[in-house]
């Protein structure tokens, strides 16, 4: 049987929670939040890159991952462009080249 004050305390920190994210101003920080999204998810390429770059090893790349992720992140980048969305046009343009540079290397090094 659950605990009655762990559950009230659950109860208590949703109910708070949910007023919190009623009242907050989503539409001043939505752009903060793409933003960081997007640079998170743009950098966190850099390193295999760099160790793929460094290493020359392509071995446990799948071709037919990255020929879908590179294409997706394509269509990601033309999205942004169409709803003219900056922060998912730099980090698709600058995700896009680091997805080519290790499509390439796989391609040519098997």
């Amino acid at each position: 049987m659950a605990d009655p004050v762990a559950v009230d305390a659950a109860v208590q920190t949703a109910q708070v929670a949910a007023d919190v994210a009623q009242g907050f101003d989503w539409e001043h920080y939505k752009h903060y939040i793409g933003s960081v999204a997007a640079t998170l998810t743009t950098v966190s390429f850099i390193p295999q890159v760099l160790h793929t770059i460094k290493t020359k090893d392509t071995k446990a790349i799948s071709l037919g991952m990255y020929i879908m992720f590179t294409l997706g992140v394509a269509l990601w980048l033309v999205y942004g462009i169409l709803l003219g969305s900056w922060p998912m046009i730099i980090s698709n343009v600058i995700t896009v080249t680091l997805a080519i540079i290790i499509l390439t290397m796989k391609i040519r090094l098997g």
